[in-house]
């Protein structure tokens, strides 16, 4: 009885150990796939901002980029055999995507340069914080923390660099104040200008100065109806004294954008997001972050 008992479990322990590896296994080639599918999501990205750049012009949402890729079958996009995108367990799967401006928001790089503050980007930073309901002191001391990470005369104390918006938690700034910031701020590898064809009412606002909120919709408003081909169709709908655009902060062109993919099956979703710069026709990865979700029962 002994024997047989040890026999048992013995037996019982083969047969999970085998289970075990067979759902690990399945598990790594599911992701392989979905990672594989999401890099496709970003060829398809490549090869649209390729083509627009190919066009010429400035850049705006009326151009095909800035169409977003509803969520669609998998099978839509590969051969018509419908069971190419489901798997053992007849899940299928779904691809969506989108491709955002980056330079339509604020890059707080332009605070920055050549190891010392630029103090009117400051003031820009100020006027941000004050539209999103945060002290502006705030912009002062982020301000004056992003120097001390960015410099190259710092010591060894100073802190780490962030790259992203998510990361200046560790500069001190609470989560609250950096969902307020998120919508009109970020934060790219260079110093880069605002596109005034994209870019929001608020942005605008407080990046070009001498003009206040209702002056930035008519802006938008205009845009919408003709996209600006240069900064002469802009100076008419600013006040009679504005000065010339400073090229340096504004723009109508973009390099950098945001390249969102998602792919759900079932009740889990595996989500990328990918900073890209184009440079002429050639569109460059230069961060990607992968997310998983699970979505629950539908």
């Amino acid at each position: 009885m002994v024997i047989l008992t040890l026999v048992t479990t013995l037996a019982a322990g083969m047969v999970w150990h085998q289970w075990r590896a067979i759902e690990v296994e399945g598990a790594e080639r599911a992701r392989l796939q979905s990672a594989w599918i999401l890099s496709g999501a970003l060829d398809w990205a490549r090869l649209i901002l390729s083509e627009d750049a190919r066009t010429g012009g400035p850049d705006h949402l009326g151009e095909p980029w800035a169409v977003p890729l509803a969520e669609a079958r998998l099978s839509t996009f590969l051969a018509a055999d419908r069971s190419s995108t489901v798997d053992d367990d007849g899940i299928e799967a779904f691809l969506s995507g989108s491709i955002e401006d980056a330079q339509a928001r604020y890059n707080l790089r332009q605070i920055f340069l050549e190891n010392e503050l630029v103090p009117e980007q400051v003031v820009v930073l100020q006027r941000l914080c004050e539209r999103a309901g945060l002290p502006t002191d705030l912009a002062v001391r982020l301000a004056q923390s992003l120097r001390d990470a960015w410099s190259t005369t710092s010591g060894d104390a100073k802190p780490v660099a962030p790259r992203n918006i998510d990361q200046l938690a560790w500069l001190g700034v609470e989560p609250e104040a950096i969902e307020r910031l998120r919508p009109w701020v970020t934060l790219l590898p260079a110093r880069t200008p605002v596109n005034i064809n994209t870019a929001p009412a608020e942005v605008l606002a407080a990046v070009i100065e001498g003009i206040d909120l209702g002056t930035a919709q008519r802006l938008v408003e205009t845009r919408q109806r003709a996209p600006f081909k240069s900064f002469a169709d802009v100076m008419p709908l600013l006040p009679a004294n504005q000065q010339q655009l400073d090229d340096r902060y504004v723009a109508l062109k973009t390099d950098y954008f945001i390249v969102r993919g998602r792919l759900r099956l079932g009740e889990r979703a595996l989500e990328e997001q990918s900073l890209v710069r184009r440079v002429s026709r050639n569109v460059v990865a230069l961060q990607r972050e992968r997310v998983s979700q699970y979505l629950g029962s539908r």
